[in-house]
This record gives structure tokens, sequence and C-alpha cells, in this order.
């Protein structure tokens, strides 16, 4: 299914400007062979296809700036491009622009593991950050399942999330400083160390979340973080979305800080899971309604374990937790991670679903839940519901799952009028309709319907002022 994708078409330039875009990259990294460029032009889900005349793929921040001097003089329009990982459209070029990918400026400039920090390129996957930062003793702490080909850039452009969001934070909070070139081909050198910089406005957070329609971010300065030396985590059957809730009160209370991540799970994800990957196996034995999977941390060596078992035992003693098991090793931690982790993946084999990366109050994902179901199923007699996530920072993956009595095709026909019945929800408890996903193209329509609309007003004012022949990744979020 291709929700705003067109036919492929081909891509034209005048061969002279073409020329000129090339020899800024060398023929070598200027892609214009159908087939070399073909994992650029397919998003990962297959929703959206896209042409483009020439994937060029810079090897240094001269090289991102001479091409968007020249875009911006000729206005030719350019997407730009990480690992190409995004599920809302925003890296696909749907209207035959240039690609510009970034994976070759993949240098990690500086690991100061004094000062906490890691001076990185854009091109850098997050599990190359990762590994660069345990070398040094530390953390860099987002994380993604995508974290072998998703990049920092991207991570930045799109405000991505993660499991550990709930004790580090998004995207936005591990920044300290950006380098960004702007469309006429100016770099913004702000690669800062510095936690405290009252000098003028914060440009950064500009460019973090604005999916390159403001600049392209070419290198970051990431705030790390001191690694664990104790690590627990927990797999359990709870009650209910509201026990899942009262659980992780539970363990705020007992740990001050120390938990990780709190992830919640439906029974038909796991139950996805446990029959399409030979690897996994029930930790609990038997079937339970909804799922948590608990992460605790510290610095300190000992006393962790007992924490844990102390949530799980008034859990327990309160009628939240079911069942539960606590990991033995690292491999049995890695395995309970594994279930969650591939959710995204064994949809597919469950059939068709109209997907929601949303967000709400913490405190309100319950009546959430019950609310959307109830709204969906009304809309879509037949359709189940499987919703997962990121509940300790309120971000819900909500998933209307196809009907066995409805063909595929008029089920994703629906997939705009069900959008529309699940944001309403949504807007109901005070949530956002994109919590960690961006808006790409996928929302860029619907957006004016919840976003205030001043709001807009200065998004559409910064893009005018930073882009004002529109090159930058056009047509995406505004």
């Amino acid at each position: 299914m291709n929700l705003q994708a067109k036919p492929q078409r081909t891509a034209t330039i005048a061969p002279q400007l073409l020329e000129r875009f090339v020899a800024i990259v060398g023929e070598k990294y200027a892609l214009t062979d159908p087939q070399a460029q073909a994992p650029y032009l397919v998003e990962m889900r297959d929703l959206y296809r896209g042409y483009t005349p020439v994937v060029l793929r810079p090897g240094s921040v001269a090289e991102v700036s001479a091409i968007l001097r020249l875009a911006n003089e000729t206005r030719t329009a350019v997407v730009p491009q990480g690992g190409n990982t995004g599920l809302v459209g925003g890296q696909i070029p749907l209207n035959g622009e240039i690609v510009l990918s970034l994976n070759r400026l993949d240098r990690i400039r500086e690991v100061d593991p004094v000062s906490n920090t890691m001076t990185a390129e854009a091109g850098v996957t997050l599990q190359r950050a990762r590994e660069a930062a345990a070398r040094a003793g530390r953390l860099y702490p987002q994380l993604l399942p995508s974290e072998g080909t998703c990049t920092i850039g991207g991570n930045l452009a799109t405000n991505a999330g993660g499991t550990a969001a709930l004790a580090y934070g998004i995207a936005r909070a591990h920044a300290l400083g950006l380098e960004v070139v702007l469309a006429d081909g100016r770099v913004l050198n702000n690669l800062n160390k510095l936690k405290k910089d009252n000098t003028g406005y914060d440009l950064k957070d500009l460019f973090i979340g604005a999916e390159g329609t403001l600049g392209i971010i070419t290198a970051a300065v990431l705030r790390l973080v001191p690694r664990p030396r104790a690590v627990e985590t927990a797999y359990a059957a709870v009650s209910s979305p509201q026990a899942a809730v009262d659980l992780l009160g539970v363990a705020a209370e007992r740990t001050a800080g120390a938990v990780t991540s709190f992830e919640l799970m439906a029974r038909a994800g796991v139950e996805a899971v446990f029959r399409y990957d030979a690897k996994s196996r029930d930790p609990l034995g038997r079937p339970y309604g909804w799922y948590v999977l608990i992460e605790l941390s510290s610095q300190q060596e000992s006393g962790l374990r007992d924490a844990l078992e102390g949530i799980l035992a008034e859990g327990h003693e309160r009628g939240l937790v079911l069942d539960a098991t606590i990991a033995e090793s690292l491999e049995q931690a890695k395995a309970f991670w594994r279930i969650r982790e591939l959710f995204g993946e064994v949809q597919r084999h469950i059939g068709a679903s109209i997907k929601h990366d949303v967000s709400v109050p913490v405190a309100a994902i319950p009546a959430f839940i019950a609310d959307a179901d109830a709204a969906v199923t009304q809309f879509i007699p037949g359709s189940k519901t499987l919703p997962f996530g990121h509940l300790g920072d309120g971000n819900i993956h909500y998933n209307v799952m196809q009907p066995a009595t409805m063909a595929k095709a008029d089920f994703l026909a629906q997939w705009h009028a069900v959008n529309k019945v699940v944001f309403e929800v949504v807007r109901k408890h005070g949530g956002s309709i994109s919590a960690e996903h961006g808006i790409g193209v996928m929302k860029r329509d619907i957006l004016p319907d919840y976003k205030d609309p001043v709001a807009l007003d200065l998004m559409r004012g910064l893009k005018k002022l930073l882009d004002p022949n529109g090159i930058l990744n056009p047509g995406k979020v505004l």
C-alpha cells in the first residue's frame, strides 16, 4: 500500500545543472543508475516510493554546503536522508527532488569522557555512537530497535524517542550543540560542549525535529552519561493497563530515578512474536492479557535486584502483578527485549494494520486505550487493536488490525478515516498525534486540525525565513 506515493516517474533536471551537482561530490558518489538509487527511494515499510534524478553522497560539510548553495541559486529541491528508517515518508523524494544522503559523513570527531560529550557527524549510526561511548566508559542513552541503521543526523532531525526516553529523554535532550548547513549554503557552527550557554536564542532546537525542512544537520555534540554498574530486567504480567500505570508509580517511588524503561505489551503482539520468531519463548509459560517490561539501572553495584524484587512483590500484593520473572543473565534480558523489539516486525504476519504513534499523559493511558478501542470497533466492526509501547513516557503505538472478514484493500482504504477516529480520542485526552515518528508527509495535511494555529503561523514564518526558496524537503511537515 502506498499512502501518498506516486507511480515511478523519470525525474528530469537540465543536463548541465546535473553535471554541476555531480562535480561537487564526484561521479563515484553521484548515483544516477535506477538500481543503485533503489535503496534510497523506498520507505522501509514500502508505504512510500519516490524518484530522483540523482542521489548525492557528499563526504564533507564543505560539499554539503556547495550542494545547497547551488540548489538555492537554481531553486532545485533537495531531500536530506540518513539511514532511511523514518516511518512518515519525510525522507523520500516524492516529487523528483535530489536526494542528499549523509551516510558518508560518518566520523566520530571526538569523545570527551571528562566533559561527558561526543562529537559525531550526521551519518554515524546510533549503534556506532553507543559503541564509541562504551569504549570510553560512558553511555549514549538513546536506544532504538533500528540502531544499526538509523543515524545521529536522522535521529535529531526527527527528534526520535526510543525505549530509554523515560530516564534520559528523547533526541533533543541529548544534543548540546549542532553543526547545520542552511538553505543558502552557510554553515551554522554551534558545536559547543556547554551545558550553560545563555547567549541569546538557543538555535539548535529549531533544527531538531524539523525533519530537514529548515537546515541540514551535519554534526552534533552529544551528551553522554556514566555507564550503569548494575542493570536488572523483569518481564511481568499485569492485570490491565491501569495496573501497569500503578506499577510504574510503585517503581518510581521505590527507586528514585532508576527506572530506565517501562514498556507495555498487549497479548496479541506477544503471541505474534512467539508464533513467527523461532528464537522467542514465553518467559512466563502461560498467557496473560497484558505485560510490562521493566528495566532498572544504577551506579550502585548492589541493591538493584532487591529493589526490583520489592517492586514486583508490592505489585503482587496490590493485585497489579499476576506473574513475573527477573532475568538471571544478560542473555535472558536480551531475550525479554527481543520480544518487545519484534512487535513492529511480526505485525505484517498477522494482517494489515493502521498504525498510530501517539502520546497522552501517562495517567490517561488506560482511558485512552479503552476509549480508542470502543471508538475503533464501533467504526470498523470486527477490528482488533494492538496497543504497545513506551508507557513510562506516555508514548503508545496504537495499531488497528484488519478484521478477518474484511479484504485488505478495503481495510487500508479506511486509513485516514481511522486516523480521525483515533486522533479525536487523542485530542480528548490532551495528547499528541505524533510522539516520536514526526510529521513527514503522512500527517502533514491533518496537522492543522490538531496544532495550535498560532504555532503553525510561527512555523511557517520560520520556514520562510530560513528557506525562502523552499528547497529543503518541500512538502514535508508544512
